[in-house]
């Protein structure tokens, strides 16, 4: 099992959990992104730099996932596209997306960006609290005791 990030957009806090989490249990985390991106010195963090534009990292993360893997991302086109190959996604808030939960998720997200195509301020995320990293981290422990579990 590999962990990919979705990193052009991960926040700090949550590279940092991760970096932490990929020492601890002794699994490779890569951070994906269209620009380079600072990861600690280490064996079982890496960086892959993809080319510009849209989807890119994204498009390289789908080609890269295996079964099992698990992807930290918002986007939830994403999360869908990594459920469909048997993969596993994680918000950045904390909530795992399922196969259960994904097409609602994408129907909701499908209807705010009409919203805003029409000119409707729907306004963005808010900001990233401390209760939000604490959900992040105690998923990530249950997802990763229960997957090292099964080894």
């Amino acid at each position: 099992m590999k962990i990919w990030v979705d990193a052009d957009a991960c926040p700090v806090a949550i590279k940092e959990i991760l970096f932490r989490a990929a020492e601890r249990v002794k699994l490779t985390v890569t951070l994906v992104a269209n620009q380079p991106v600072r990861v600690p010195p280490s064996r079982f963090v890496r960086m892959l730099q993809v080319g510009a534009g849209f989807d890119v990292a994204d498009q390289e993360i789908v080609a890269r996932v295996e079964p099992g893997d698990l992807v930290i991302t918002a986007d939830i086109p994403l999360a869908a596209e990594v459920i469909a190959k048997g993969g596993h996604a994680l918000n950045p808030r904390g909530e795992m997306y399922s196969a259960e939960t994904i097409r609602s998720r994408l129907d909701m997200r499908n209807f705010m960006e009409t919203l805003r195509a029409s000119g409707v301020d729907t306004g963005g995320p808010s900001a990233l609290h401390p209760r939000d990293r604490q959900a992040f981290a105690n998923q990530l422990d249950r997802f990763l005791h229960q997957r090292l579990a099964q080894k």
